[in-house]
């Protein structure tokens, strides 16, 4: 039976890949066959979200993802998910010179590697550029 515990340690590991640019292990957090709603588009599969994070990458930027008001309701094998979100951006030993807050909404399923993202989807609720 899955938790909250377990989907908030997917919001970590999805935050830490994230911020240390390690596109290459999403899969220990969406499912091969993800479909990925945000800001910048729709991707489907794990390919094509590898794409999306290397094409948006930044050179020299950096981020820290933070999530919280997780909310886990159960039913069975598979699970809804949400959480609110802020990332801040920012240049290594600068403060950050945007920050946006974001809404996220997950569905899980289990699998044989564990519970993995099936469907995402992340709206921008709000940004600020300092």
């Amino acid at each position: 039976m899955i938790s909250q515990l377990d989907i908030a340690e997917l919001f970590a590991r999805l935050a830490g890949l994230l911020d240390e640019q390690r596109y290459d292990e999403v899969h220990t957090v969406y499912a091969e066959d993800v479909v990925a709603h945000s800001p910048r588009g729709e991707t489907r599969g794990l390919a094509e979200v590898i794409a999306l994070l290397k094409r948006s990458h930044v050179e020299g930027e950096r981020t820290q993802h933070v999530h919280s008001d997780v909310l886990v309701p159960l039913d069975g094998d598979r699970a809804k998910a949400s959480a609110n979100g802020i990332t801040y951006f920012y240049r290594a030993g600068e403060p950050p010179y945007r920050t946006s807050g974001l809404h996220v909404d997950w569905t899980l399923l289990r699998t044989p590697a564990g519970w993995r993202v099936s469907t995402s989807r992340i709206a921008l609720a709000w940004m600020r550029e300092e």
